[in-house]
């Protein structure tokens, strides 16, 4: 007959166990449920559970509990160093009640976080012959010693643990081909996924839906990198028009020159180059949606000509007087501060009140931090099957960063910094150093040439300062020169001067 210790001990087994058969999607909560079975039927203090890094020889600290356990896992353990590295690389389990005297005991974590291991027990989970991790408990309350039935039910509860590591795993990669699947899906036919979480944003959603109803201009605002392109698509894929085509014209990217040509279409011999008749984007978007993105960029020759198609749906092509007629719903967006242009007389009045039927203002990152999380573990997914790296997440410090950080470059730059954080970044957690390694270079103490003195410290600032603003503008030098309040041409000296290239 079982004791009541034993049955309560078998009864958390059987839980755990259920817990593995059930597909349980998220990994360190489901490892985080057997470490605090394994400390509480240990009777210890606090608890570890390390994988281990094959390519790097190294375990990382998965899941921490107790006094100081958010600390540790800034630290990695080589493999064969410290007590649990001797375990991963003997694939054997220890009993050490004395741990300032054991040899193998790394005294320098304990010492770093100021918590000192007194007694531990440590043992390997294993997936067939290969060790992939070790649970350790520390310090067993009352000051006791571990026993070798703690040893037992520990290597029961570990093998577990690579179970539902083994498990997880598996569905973490059905998961992420799905993901990809769809995502290459939704590519293919040229349209992006959409991530959100904020208040802000659901909200901003909810007003796409009734948008895209009608047939209005919906005029969309908002800083460099924030998915002004994501939010255009949707409108089109929530509307009737969803089947016809949506097409993209970045008005800043293309050459004045041959602008008109790209948005109307041209005529055999309406111009040197004009070998055949071309057609052009409105009538490529007939019954569908045109996007005009950085409208700002327009030139004035232009805008009175949009403003013919969008009041009489016609325009002629270059070279010729043959009117066309087109169905298309015109979606614009800017990061510019288009009133301003208005005022300037750098975009036509009527044009902008035509456009504005119905305004929708995206804001930056740094104003929806709820986005953070979702979008970074979306980057993270993303990447992590690119670089085919085992990543767990972010650590704290982590993602503290991300949420303190103020994101100039909105969704675009968080997307590239996770990016160079799975390039760069080890097995395991996302660090706060993976994601702004080249931070503490912005503001080196030394110039070039090792001084300290004022002029080395003003370039440095004066260099990340416009390459901010450049970035801000799409490197378009005029924009950049009036954000800030220069002459063009001395910008593009402090350009030549300080050798800024675009990144």
């Amino acid at each position: 007959m079982l004791s009541k210790i034993d049955s309560r001990k078998f009864n958390t087994l059987i839980e755990i166990s259920t817990l593995i058969n059930s597909n349980y999607a998220d990994l360190v909560s489901l490892l985080t449920h057997i470490l605090e079975a394994a400390t509480a039927l240990s009777q210890g203090e606090a608890s570890s559970l390390l994988l281990v890094n094959q390519e790097s020889r190294e375990l990382y600290f998965v899941v921490t509990l107790g006094s100081k356990g958010q600390e540790v896992k800034k630290y990695t353990v080589k493999l064969g160093e410290g007590i649990a590295g001797w375990v991963a690389a003997h694939d054997k389990s220890i009993i050490v009640n004395d741990v300032g005297r054991d040899k193998r005991h790394l005294s320098a974590i304990s010492e770093s976080i100021g918590y000192p291991s007194e007694t531990m027990i440590a043992v390997p989970m294993r997936i067939k012959d290969q060790c992939i991790g070790v649970i350790e408990i520390l310090n067993k309350k009352d000051g006791r010693n571990f026993t070798q039935e703690d040893l037992e039910w520990l290597e029961i509860l570990a093998n577990q643990a690579a179970l539902a590591i083994q498990n997880t795993r598996s569905f973490e990669r059905a998961q992420g081909e799905i993901q990809l699947l769809h995502q290459e899906l939704q590519k293919d036919k040229g349209y992006h996924t959409l991530i959100a979480k904020s208040p802000l944003i659901l909200e901003k959603l909810e007003m796409i839906d009734r948008a895209a109803k009608t047939d209005s201009s919906v005029f969309i605002l908002g800083e460099s990198g924030v998915g002004k392109e994501l939010f255009a698509e949707q409108i089109h894929l929530r509307s009737l028009r969803n089947k016809a085509p949506f097409v993209r014209v970045n008005c800043a990217a293309l050459p004045e020159g041959i602008l008109e040509s790209e948005l109307f279409g041209h005529v055999k011999g309406a111009f040197t180059s004009a070998v055949q008749d071309r057609q052009g984007r409105f009538m490529t978007a007939d019954g569908g949606t045109i996007f005009l993105d950085e409208i700002g960029d327009l030139p004035l020759s232009l805008q009175s000509k949009l403003l013919r198609v969008i009041q009489e749906k016609t325009f002629e092509k270059v070279g010729s007087d043959v009117s066309v007629t087109v169905n298309v719903r015109i979606l614009a967006a800017t990061n510019k501060d288009i009133e301003a242009l208005v005022e300037r007389g750098e975009f036509r009045r009527d044009l902008y009140y035509r456009l504005n039927v119905l305004p929708l203002y995206i804001p930056p990152l740094r104003q929806r931090p709820e986005d953070i999380p979702v979008l970074a573990d979306f980057f993270l997914q993303k990447y992590k099957a690119e670089t085919k790296k085992q990543f767990i997440g972010f650590s704290n410090e982590a993602m503290e960063e991300m949420l303190s950080y103020s994101w100039p470059g909105n969704v675009r730059e968080l997307e590239n910094s996770i990016e160079r954080a799975c390039v760069i970044g080890k097995d395991g957690w996302i660090r706060k150093e993976d994601l702004f390694f080249n931070r503490k270079n912005f503001f080196p103490d030394h110039g070039e040439d090792g001084s300290r003195n004022l002029k080395n410290a003003v370039n440095v600032f004066k260099v990340h300062y416009i390459q901010k603003v450049l970035e801000e503008n799409n490197w378009n030098q005029t924009e950049t020169a009036k954000a800030l309040d220069i002459q063009r041409t001395y910008l593009s000296r402090l350009i030549k001067e300080l050798s800024i290239k675009e990144k």
